[in-house]
């Protein structure tokens, strides 16, 4: 099982998230992030890279897809909350919609 993160944790890996565009959910230890891409085919594309990540690090994102537009929310639900697997996934898909 996956540890939620500790404070030390969360005070060194999400500002840096925050700066990028991440934001905590409200009444969830989770965080969530808008990605707006070109077209379709852009924002599906991305959202197939992330799926090979997802899968190889057995850690997938709570996402939906509308047109060019994917929404984001991040939290491993078997530590009931944030961990590190969601910090590495933010920011795999940060450097992937670059």
């Amino acid at each position: 099982m996956t540890d939620k993160l500790t404070q030390a944790e969360r005070d060194a890996d999400l500002p840096a998230l925050f700066d990028s565009g991440w934001a905590q959910v409200e009444g969830r230890d989770a965080i969530t992030k808008t990605f707006v891409f070109k077209n379709f085919i852009q924002a599906f594309g991305w959202m197939t890279q992330v799926a090979l990540w997802a899968e190889k690090w057995v850690h997938h994102p709570e996402w939906s897809n509308v047109y060019k537009t994917v929404e984001v929310t991040l939290t491993t639900h078997d530590a009931g909350g944030l961990s590190a697997l969601d910090v590495k996934l933010a920011k795999k898909m940060d450097a992937l919609s670059s």
